[in-house]
């Protein structure tokens, strides 16, 4: 029971992630701590060793490098850097496959829309509606982030449990 609870943060910060992002641009820095932080309680609870522990923040330390450099040339923003190494962790290398994949259809699929609305010049009240509806801004790409993650959280050692104790 404690370790499904735990796992719920994984989603719970991802949406929320993805929201801010689409809300303002900007991914608060505590979301990814929070990810990171909460990672440890709820890999210990779902069985994990040490060991392995120690693999998963290897491979997210290795994410968050790898992430910084695409950051410094431009790729994508430093909340976008931030939260992939944080969900790496969770996911772990046994599920990059499915969170690399799930991130690229899904920012592609974010970016079509955008495209084709911003081409359509559509216009919205709303200042956050605006924001992202004009052609001078760029992604949330939370969005996709999150995508990602579900995708690849039922071949993560850490999430699989959780997932099947809840029956999804």
């Amino acid at each position: 029971m404690i370790a499904t609870f735990l796992c719920l943060l994984f989603p719970g910060l991802l949406l929320y992630a993805a929201w801010s992002d689409l809300r303002t641009m900007e991914i608060p820095n505590w979301v990814s701590i929070a990810l990171a932080v909460g990672f440890l309680p709820a890999a210990a609870a779902n069985g994990l060793s040490l060991g392995d522990i120690g693999l998963h923040l290897a491979f997210g330390a290795g994410v968050l490098i790898i992430c910084a450099g695409l950051f410094y040339i431009g790729v994508f923003g430093g909340g976008d850097a931030k939260v992939i190494s944080a969900a790496s962790l969770w996911t772990g290398l046994a599920a990059t496959g499915q969170f690399v994949m799930g991130m690229a259809v899904a920012g592609g699929f974010l970016a079509l829309v955008l495209i084709v609305l911003r081409r359509m010049k559509v216009q919205s009240d709303h200042k956050w509606a605006a924001r992202l509806l004009s052609p001078e801004e760029g992604a949330p790409y939370a969005v996709a982030i999150a995508a990602g993650a579900f995708l690849a959280a039922p071949a993560s050692p850490v999430l699989a449990g959780a997932i099947t104790s809840l029956g999804v």
